[in-house]
């Protein structure tokens, strides 16, 4: 009989600025930032245990969801720069964050530790149920400030259940 898993633990920033760095083909800084709110406009991210049950959400603010797909999707900066001041992202955008955060979820697992994926990706304008608003709010978290060169600086948390 094995041993069993460890929940989903919070990765370092130096892991998330390599998954990034690995998946957007740009240099990514990342320094300690302030928390990303639902109530300021945040693409949520949320992931799940084989259970189904929500054990980590990433938070990302517009202007870096809108970095991240611009830099992934080869996008110019201009029409990403509009989106930011309209706080929407268009479906296009949205498709490629989703790709972002599905690929993220590799933060989450590791030896020892209960499987996590991604579930579903809300979009900043799109309802959150009050589980997951409270979970997104929580204190077992990392708040990051996310520089993609070439674009743009934006805010990103992780927060484990």
């Amino acid at each position: 009989m094995s041993a069993p898993l460890a929940p989903a633990i919070l990765p370092a920033p130096k892991d998330v600025r390599d998954l990034l760095e690995g998946l957007l083909g740009k240099d990514v800084t990342v320094s300690p930032g302030d928390p990303v709110s639902l109530n300021d406009g945040a693409a949520l991210a949320v992931y799940v245990d084989p259970q189904m049950s929500a054990n980590a959400v990433c938070l990302m603010d517009v202007p870096l969801a809108a970095w991240c797909a611009g830099a992934l999707a080869l996008l110019p900066k201009g029409g990403l720069e509009d989106a930011i001041d309209e706080g929407e992202l268009s479906a296009m955008h949205l498709e490629v964050v989703y790709e972002v955060v599905n690929v993220a979820a590799a933060l989450f697992n590791g030896g020892g530790v209960t499987h996590s994926k991604l579930h579903k990706l809300y979009a900043p304008s799109e309802a959150v149920p009050g589980d997951l608003a409270g979970l997104a709010a929580a204190f077992n978290r990392i708040d990051l400030s996310v520089d993609v060169a070439g674009y743009g600086n934006g805010s990103l948390s992780i927060v484990i259940a």
